[in-house]
């Protein structure tokens, strides 16, 4: 599970539980988020890597070298002085920038996988949120790296093989159950659009839904319009993803016949449960395809081009703003709100995310001062940190089926205590009333009868061993002292001494006459029974009469 990046705790992924079990005798989800953090927080800088794109038949290669290293690479941009004019000239010629690793011209698009997405890939189906975003000038190969090419499947970018990795790493894993969901936002001339929704047949970008941002009160950004649709399985996803590359806006510029002009983000929900585990796993994997950056007075654009680039280089300014925000220590502002973008990746840079850059550079002789700031932004990216928390969470279906049942017991409690008051109640109740529920539920005859039943079975058993089970509650141990009590008391008449007392002893007395006096005596002490067993009833449910009475005399 996401060995490249972290080491998840033992259990942690199986179990709702702190790496030992348990803290104490407190689930490690009800834990103060400082004693969870060392199980379930990661923090690191985010990842910045640097592809150079081939160059083409007519384009002059700038003089640059690459270092590969161990732990990072080096990659070196030289420009030489321009001394035509005989002037001064004190500009720097060498321009060294570090990556954690560079991938050269010949890069293949598995390796960037393999190296970039996979590790990130992995966080997320483990519960964490990830980010890859690609940014660099118009036409250095943003949109190849992050989607791919169409004409070989070799050529595939990094979302449909990160859509591939997915389902392939959910089908292998059978002790969850996984729900996938894909959402598709293209934020063009800073406003947003759902690519994915199924209600609208858009001919034109303007025809889409418009997708606009709330902010809850603790900060949270919400995408109200933003459909998420259903992925069940990697065919189901690729269609999406196709769905929504057909509705992008591109148009030809200058330096790339197919140049995206807006920013894209799509973005895989995943959701992870154990059969039997009260806990759910959530994360989200977004995946950016940043439009390019371009020098308007070098690409010579005008009109509706022009109105796109000035909002292109706006939006990626504001981004920048935000890098050099989060990379001052001591900065207590940091402006997200400026552009939708910004406020979109609100977690991915400085937020509770596991971010990587991909830098992609064009290394033409023409392109070189603009490779020279990709770089450089790189270098403040990269010196962003951010902590990654594992999102997990109680299921909420178990806390609402929670509810509905305590909701139904109150109701049910409401109602019984409205049959016997007559009142129909609006308020909350008050202690008089909740103990006389108490008393009124616990010495119903159903419960009476049943401990009636299992005093006598007590007494009548002859096994010296036998015990009266009753439970802990102080009522119902009380109820059957006072029934043995009263049982104990009853006056006990043998049938020898009725008819020693009321037969009289004439030997001319004939049995059927002594027969029938020997009935009317059993009668009168079946009444008798039956009349102390009124007045020990009336005793017991005396509390439970008085309270009756009063409400009686209420209404």
């Amino acid at each position: 599970a996401c060995t490249p990046l972290i080491a998840l705790p033992d259990g942690a992924a199986s179990s709702a539980l702190s790496p030992q079990g348990r803290l104490g005798s407190v689930p490690w989800l009800l834990l103060p988020l400082r004693q969870r953090r060392p199980a379930a927080m990661v923090k690191e800088t985010i990842r910045v890597y640097a592809r150079l794109k081939p160059l083409g038949r007519r384009q002059q290669a700038g003089i640059y070298s690459v270092d590969d290293e161990k732990s990072a690479s080096s990659l070196e941009i030289t420009v030489p002085r321009d001394v035509a004019d005989g002037f001064v000239n004190n500009k720097r010629e060498s321009y060294k920038f570090k990556f954690q690793k560079i991938f050269d011209q010949e890069a293949k698009q598995d390796v960037v996988f393999d190296s970039i997405a996979k590790p990130v890939a992995e966080c997320a189906l483990a519960g964490y949120n990830g980010t890859i975003f690609a940014y660099g000038q118009t036409g250095s190969g943003k949109t190849f790296t992050i989607t791919g090419g169409a004409e070989r499947y070799s050529d595939r970018g990094i979302i449909p093989r990160t859509l591939s990795y997915i389902f392939d790493q959910l089908q292998k894993d059978k002790s969850k159950v996984y729900t996938t969901q894909v959402s598709y936002l293209e934020i063009y001339n800073e406003c947003g659009y759902d690519l994915l929704d199924p209600r609208h047949e858009a001919s034109r970008l303007e025809d889409l839904p418009k997708v606009t941002i709330m902010e809850d009160p603790d900060q949270n950004i919400h995408l109200k319009n933003l459909s998420l649709q259903q992925a069940s399985n990697e065919e189901e996803a690729l269609n999406l993803l196709f769905l929504g590359d057909t509705n992008r806006m591109i148009a030809e510029t200058p330096l790339n016949q197919a140049s995206t002009r807006s920013h894209c983000i799509f973005t895989i929900h995943i959701s992870s449960k154990e059969p039997g585990s009260p806990t759910i796993r959530h994360s989200k994997l977004h995946l950016v395809d940043l439009a390019g950056s371009e020098r308007v007075a070098k690409t010579g654009v005008a009109g509706h081009l022009l109105t796109e680039a000035k909002y292109i280089n706006l939006s990626l300014h504001y981004l920048e703003q935000v890098i050099i925000a989060l990379a001052e220590k001591n900065r207590s502002h940091i402006p997200y709100r400026n552009s939708m973008m910004t406020s979109v990746l609100r977690d991915s840079l400085g937020g509770n995310c596991m971010t990587t850059m991909i830098a992609t550079l064009s290394l033409d002789k023409r392109n070189i001062e603009e490779s020279i700031s990709t770089c450089r932004f790189a270098q403040r990216v990269a010196l962003i940190k951010n902590e990654a928390v594992l999102n997990e969470e109680i299921d909420p279906k178990l806390v609402r089926n929670m509810i509905i049942q305590l909701k139904r017991e109150i109701q049910e409690l409401k109602d019984e205590l409205t049959l016997v008051t007559g009142k129909q109640r609006t308020s909350e109740l008050s202690q008089e009333e909740l103990l006389l529920l108490d008393y009124i539920f616990f010495f119903s005859l159903k419960n009476v009868f049943r401990l009636d039943e299992l005093i006598e079975k007590f007494l009548e058993d002859n096994e010296p061993e036998s015990t009266l089970d009753v439970g802990a509650d102080m009522r119902k141990i009380k109820y059957c002292f006072t029934y043995l009590k009263l049982r104990q008391n009853r006056p006990k008449i043998s049938d020898e001494k009725l008819l020693s007392h009321h037969i009289p002893e004439d030997k001319d007395t004939s049995k059927e006459e002594g027969k029938g006096e020997l009935k009317k005596m059993k009668e009168l002490l079946q009444q008798r029974d039956n009349e102390i067993s009124i007045l020990s009833r009336e005793k017991i449910f005396g509390f439970q009469l008085m309270w009756l009475q009063w409400f009686l005399c209420v209404r």
